[in-house]
């Protein structure tokens, strides 16, 4: 006769059994390899679930893990050494992440490799609804092409990605508006034409007859004076200057650009945001768009703002903004962790206050993230130049 309490253990351990089969079967198994992986590598893999899968031969670890959005997943390991696992489902688009075996970040082997959270690591694209506007397709491309420069404000060589539009080889006399691109904090001048698929967008765009046919450079944000050697001294940022005083010049002497204020706009996300907002208040003269994507130049402020001192006054008058700022574009994500959605509402009261014509564009269930900043970058780009 089996005895009630040995009645009671089988039961337990039938339905702890019977959940781990369940919890087991919530995961569909339709995982196909990412798009950005190395050649020939299986993994990671994403399913459409949107769970990222990841697999990594450890034989001697003793703890692997998944590290993405904020969360580590356990790996487990199998007989031969091999550590899989995978994700609770993440949102669309574009996400950095990293493996942590027994303590250690390490990249994914099986990535390419991106330029984000201040180091090079692994990326994963988790596919979305909309990624057609950023797919590459069977449509005139364009050329993106790498130019070194030599600073003479930061005593150093530098480099910006350009952005030619298809036509632009074929048609020599033919001039170009330009719009400058800046990427986030952490990152540098190679993310918007690899994560942020910035030259897909304007092809597309530009094949639909959505946006105007125009050149966009892509610099590098961090731009400090020569140290002084002082022990303590703190890099003092001089972006501004570069761009205006070396960049600007630059790429109107080596392309065939439209060089006055009409045919010059400016944008950034989330860091870029903020140096872009300054620099355009600064040089009016020079620019007459502004896109900002996920932050603004009151970060992370959420107070309310008064125009009469924000940015040295330069938003007291809005009459005198609306005639000189041809586009006023501001964009967000609607999952936007805290200080974002503050600071760029305050700064929306602000423009709003003053009377200061804006477009505000809202990426639905996006966070700080590069959909929200490809979704920003296509509903922008559709208003230049005309």
């Amino acid at each position: 006769m089996i005895k009630h309490k040995t009645l009671v253990a089988i039961f337990i351990a039938l339905c702890m059994g019977s959940m781990g089969f369940a919890q087991k079967g919530t995961v569909l198994e339709d995982f196909k390899p990412s798009e950005v992986n190395q050649p020939g590598k299986l993994y990671p893999q994403v399913n459409s679930e949107r769970r990222v899968r990841t697999s990594i031969l450890a034989p001697q670890a003793t703890n692997v893990q998944l590290d993405i959005g904020g969360v580590k997943y356990d790996l487990v390991k199998d007989e031969k050494g091999v550590w899989t696992g995978e994700s609770a489902p993440q949102d669309e688009g574009f996400h950095y992440y990293q493996l942590n075996i027994d303590g250690a970040s390490v990249p994914d082997p099986g990535t390419n490799y991106f330029y984000g959270a201040g180091r090079w690591g692994s990326g994963i694209e988790i596919p979305a609804a909309d990624q057609e506007f950023y797919a590459l397709k069977d449509v005139p491309h364009g050329l993106v092409s790498e130019n070194i420069y030599f600073s003479k404000i930061t005593n150093s060589y530098r480099r910006c990605f350009v952005y030619t539009p298809a036509g632009y080889e074929k048609y020599a006399k033919t001039r170009y508006p330009v719009l400058y691109l800046q990427h986030g904090s952490f990152e540098d001048e190679t993310g918007w034409p690899t994560q942020g698929k910035a030259n897909l967008i304007l092809d597309n765009l530009i094949a639909a007859q959505k946006a105007v046919p125009m050149i966009i450079v892509i610099d590098n944000g961090y731009a400090y004076k020569p140290q002084s050697g002082e022990p303590g001294a703190r890099p003092v940022s001089v972006f501004e200057e570069v761009l205006i005083n070396e960049i600007i010049p630059m790429i109107d002497t080596k392309f065939r650009t439209i060089a006055d204020r009409e045919h010059r706009a400016i944008a950034g996300l989330s860091m870029g945001a903020n140096q872009t907002m300054r620099i355009i208040m600064n040089n009016l003269d020079k620019f007459a768009s502004y896109g900002g994507f996920s932050g603004t130049s009151n970060y992370p402020s959420s107070d309310e703002i008064d125009p009469a001192t924000f940015l040295d006054g330069k938003f007291n008058d809005g009459a005198a903004l609306n005639k000189q700022i041809k586009v006023f574009w501001l964009g967000l994500g609607t999952k936007e962790p805290n200080p974002f959605p503050g600071s760029v509402g305050a700064f929306r009261k602000m423009l709003e206050k003053q009377g200061i014509k804006y477009v505000y564009y809202e990426s639905e269930a996006t966070a700080h993230e590069w959909l929200t900043w490809r979704r920003s970058l296509h509903q922008y780009a559709q208003l230049l130049f005309k």
